[in-house]
């Protein structure tokens, strides 16, 4: 009884995934690759002029700018400040206004240039809103449109990062966006910080230095000289702003939208959350905020030692969507003839695990790591990435990484599944006379099952021993589909022939006979060699496990490596490399110890 039970739950799961990926899953996918296709069309028409390192292009689908000021929203109790939002969007026309290379000619700028980005900062507002990663592409084809992440005001999606001052009093003349910075340089790179210069002409002096490291970490120090005569207050502030909701994978197990850490504790919002809420808000002690996507991350870091306001906002601008988070510093007080000072750092790049850690460790930045979302099981998904790591530096090749892993996780396990091999051969050994039970009581099924548990029972078996590995090894399971899933080290990175990227499916089709018919098959008909082969070994695997009494129950379980391998197929290709290899080495294992206890091989 509760092997049938257990089977028809089997069943139900399988017919609900199987429902899952034909009914919505595929359809969605072959959507989702339409809009990417439309995107890598835009990005080759708009990049960026030749002064950020690219060829020039033209496109279109640009905004207009409107009339950019601060928004007043709701005062912080205590200390009648106001929050400051985005500057305001202009309203989108058809595709005939400027380009992206033209929009960044426009006003005066300074370039931003590195080993890892490209880009450069706005001197009107001072804003940093175009950035570029120069080792990270769309697609495999080293021709393909780099990764582009941060856009101005007048493109078709801004987003940017802004600095700046508020005050409760309404008479102090502070930079907006519209204010024009002035500075000498014209290159802001790791060895050569920005530094931007604007008076108000009622006695402040504003000064905004920008540097950045060798990676993606931007640090802002601003300064005020005050040579009034009276005390000032100002509150700094940090924000980043992202005009329209990107396209998102729409898996439960990975989060895309707006995140931060307060108070050391994870909170993320998804992007149809804060449509609904609108604005949340609350106090933390250092932290960070930012906005995520699968790969890449914008983050503001204030002062670890600070309290700040934080806030995660939408609102709708020109019917597009605009989200928004930002902090708010407490109050600077200036005395007259004083100066005062605040840094705050902006994160802008590729999510890579060793970086946030080292930043995470090297700056005291609170759960830094935490940006990636390695899930319930992090406490065996970051490891198992670090093993992963250290065999693909030993051997070259992730792949390689993950057929070694495989191996000392078999290891790991091998003294429970040696023994639950045992219990299996023992079973297949009675298999005769559970048939002969069958038989007996082919008309009464509670007497058969009946005199099945008395035969388990006189012959110390235990029919459940089977599922124990494979119940084990399903955390290890999900956290590696993690791993190969979220790290963007495992993105495009090749195995060997056909697979030229692990964290993809398999490329091939059975049913175009692997390329050898000039077709595209639709992606649900995309099952590859590699799952195939995760099927057939899977196949193998259940011979040499003893077939249940139950006829029906056996067809059943026979079927479900075929089912597996539907299922499978538009999984990463490392996981079914996984997945195949694991199977050949428990054969191998099951095989000796079947050998060994006498029992025949062949059914």
């Amino acid at each position: 009884m509760e092997q049938r039970n257990l089977i028809m739950a089997v069943v139900a799961s399988v017919t609900i995934l199987l429902g899952w990926q034909f009914l919505y899953e595929g359809p969605r996918i072959e959507k989702e690759m339409a809009a990417r296709k439309a995107a890598q069309l835009a990005a080759e028409q708009n990049k960026p002029a030749a002064v950020l390192g690219q060829k020039p292009t033209t496109g279109t689908g640009a905004t207009v700018p409107a009339p950019t000021q601060p928004t007043a929203v709701p005062r912080v109790p205590g200390s009648g400040a106001q929050v400051p939002t985005a500057p305001v969007v202009g309203v989108p026309i058809k595709p005939a206004g400027p380009t992206r290379t033209a929009i960044l000619k426009r006003e005066p700028r300074v370039q931003i240039r590195s080993d890892r980005l490209v880009g450069s900062v706005q001197l009107k507002g001072g804003q940093i809103d175009d950035l570029i990663f120069t080792n990270y592409r769309e697609t495999l084809d080293a021709n393909s449109p780099e990764i582009t992440l941060l856009s101005p005001t007048g493109t078709k999606n801004p987003y940017y990062a802004q600095f700046g001052w508020v005050s409760n009093e309404p008479n102090i003349k502070l930079p907006t966006p519209e204010t024009v910075w002035s500075t000498n340089q014209t290159t802001l790179s790791p060895n050569q910080p920005l530094e931007l210069r604007w008076d108000n002409g009622q006695g402040l002096k504003f000064t905004r230095t920008i540097s950045l490291d060798e990676n993606y970490m931007f640090s802002v120090t601003q300064s005020v000289v005050n040579s009034g005569n009276k005390t000032i207050s100002l509150f700094p502030y940090g924000l980043i702003s992202r005009t329209g909701t990107p396209e998102t994978l729409g898996f439960f197990i990975l989060h895309e939208g707006l995140l931060g850490v307060f108070d050391g504790q994870l909170k993320e919002i998804d992007y149809d959350d804060i449509q609904d809420q609108k604005n949340i808000s609350q106090r933390s002690n250092g932290g960070w905020i930012g906005i995520t996507d699968k790969y890449w991350l914008t983050a503001l870091i204030p002062n670890q030692k600070a309290n700040v306001q934080t806030n995660f906002r939408h609102n709708l601008q020109a019917r597009m969507d605009k989200y928004q988070v930002d902090f708010l510093g407490d109050a600077l007080a200036i005395p007259a003839g004083g100066t005062a000072s605040v840094s705050n750092r902006l994160f802008a790049g590729a999510k890579e695990v060793k970086l946030l850690d080292s930043y995470e460790e090297n700056l005291g930045i609170s759960r830094f790591d935490l940006a990636i979302d390695f899930g319930w099981f992090y406490f065996l998904t970051k490891p198992i990435f670090y093993v992963l790591l250290w065999f693909a530096n030993y051997l070259g090749n992730y792949g390689l990484a993950i057929l070694l892993l495989t191996v000392i996780i078999k290891l790991a396990f091998f003294p429970l599944a040696n023994k639950s091999y045992r219990a299996m051969s023992k079973l297949k050994q009675l298999q005769p006379k559970m048939t002969k039970i069958r038989d007996r009581h082919q008309n009464d099924r509670a007497k058969m099952n009946e005199a099945m548990m008395q035969l388990y029972k006189n012959e110390k078996v235990n029919p459940a021993a089977g599922c124990f590995p494979m119940l084990i090894q399903i955390p290890v399971f999900f956290a590696l589909y993690k791993v190969l899933f979220v790290s963007i080290e495992m993105r495009h990175a090749p195995f060997y022939g056909w697979i030229q990227d692990l964290s993809a499916p398999d490329p091939t089709s059975l049913f175009n006979l692997f390329g050898l018919i000039p077709w595209n098959p639709p992606e649900l008909m995309l099952i590859g060699i590699w799952p195939i082969l995760m099927g057939v070994t899977m196949y193998l695997q259940q011979k040499l496990n003893p077939a249940p009494a139950d006829p029906m129950q056996a067809k059943i379980f026979m079927f479900l490596p075929f089912i597996f391998t539907i299922m499978l197929a538009r999984f990463p290709a490392g996981l079914v490399i996984y997945w195949a290899w694991n199977n050949i080495l428990s054969i191998a294992q099951q095989w000796v110890i079947m050998r060994r206890m006498g029992v025949k091989v062949n059914p």
